[in-house]
């Protein structure tokens, strides 16, 4: 018996991509860059099951030319580049890999808020620029303390459970803001207090960010949320790009309304050259890379075979998306 066709964008860590290609018909992407659209489009045309990326816009144009489509897994928790409505409809199954990256991602907003509260990547370019001509001074690239201040933890799901529970071992005071009244596991085990999110704003000193994108939280944190923040705040995000108003951020920042900004995620990705946001000295950026630890990816890409196993042997994915597919196209040992 033939094995199932897999189209995979990218090269995935070594030990997902063996799995997969032990029990699949592979064929990878081979290139650094994410292949365009109009790849993707050709080469679902005759596969089982499709491997994406964040990147790659999963849409009904790439449905209606995979006839035989049956699973889209995806190396990502978020899935905001499938139209997972559409796939249900058609009966194609959306999984991801959710949970594996929670402490990576959350160890990153704390790489992010440290370096800029810290002026981490100012002290590096000041040390490699050879500005570093007097050996000690009072006010020589002076930051601001981390222990004892408060976090606003907006989205308190997985990751920002996460980065409360390390918030805990600096002695912050944790607020917390979520839409989902029975989110309180940070006021339980941690002594955070939920608060609404202009409270939130008002009282924190670091804000992170980690809801997910959707209509709601497209532009959350936008002019007038910035306004009420103190002068000596920080907004750190690593969650999506467009849950932040950029150019509303850029004003805020140079305006002198907050003090500064830890950014690995933007509205558009990569972030161009002529992002205004790149020329401040109070702005740490990253390249969404919130989950690039070696462990985590390899995990992650393990997650996306045994996804496409569990489906194609008949059961149910470990990590389906769109349950409501089951209703519409029962499993294949059903």
């Amino acid at each position: 018996m033939p094995k199932p066709k897999v189209y995979v964008t990218r090269e995935l860590p070594e030990r997902g991509l063996n799995m997969i290609k032990k029990y699949f018909d592979a064929e990878v992407w081979p290139e650094y860059a994410p292949p365009p659209k109009k790849v993707i489009i050709d080469k679902v045309k005759n596969v089982d099951a499709l491997v994406p990326l964040l990147s790659d816009k999963i849409d009904a144009e790439v449905f209606n030319a995979a006839p035989k489509l049956k699973i889209v897994s995806q190396l990502a928790v978020g899935f905001d580049n499938i139209d997972v409505a559409e796939a249900t409809k058609r009966g194609i199954y959306v999984t991801n890999t959710p949970e594996v990256l929670t402490d990576t991602t959350a160890d990153f907003a704390w790489a992010l808020l440290m370096a800029v509260a810290r002026r981490v990547a100012e002290a590096d370019r000041y040390v490699r620029s050879g500005q570093w001509k007097v050996a000690w001074h009072p006010a020589m690239l002076s930051g601001r303390d981390v222990h004892g201040a408060t976090i606003g933890v907006v989205g308190a799901g997985r990751i920002g459970y996460a980065v409360a529970k390390r918030a805990k071992g600096f002695d912050m005071n944790i607020l917390f803001y979520d839409v989902d009244p029975a989110r309180t596991e940070i006021e339980k085990n941690l002594g955070g207090r939920k608060v609404d999110l202009d409270t939130l704003l008002r009282e924190s000193d670091f804000v992170t960010l980690h809801p997910p994108l959707m209509k709601e939280t497209h532009h959350l944190i936008n002019a007038e949320k910035l306004k009420l923040m103190k002068k000596t705040a920080y907004l750190i995000n690593n969650s999506r790009g467009p849950v932040v108003d950029e150019k509303a951020l850029y004003e805020a920042l140079k305006k002198g309304q907050i003090a500064g900004a830890g950014l690995d995620v933007f509205e558009q990705e990569p972030a161009s050259l002529d992002n205004p946001l790149l020329k401040l000295d109070n702005v740490v950026v990253a390249p969404h890379i919130s989950s690039a630890s070696l462990e985590t990816r390899s995990k992650m890409s393990e997650m996306v075979a045994d996804n496409l196993v569990a489906f194609f042997q008949g059961k149910k994915p470990p990590n389906l998306v769109n349950t409501d597919v089951l209703k519409v196209k029962p499993l294949l040992s059903e």
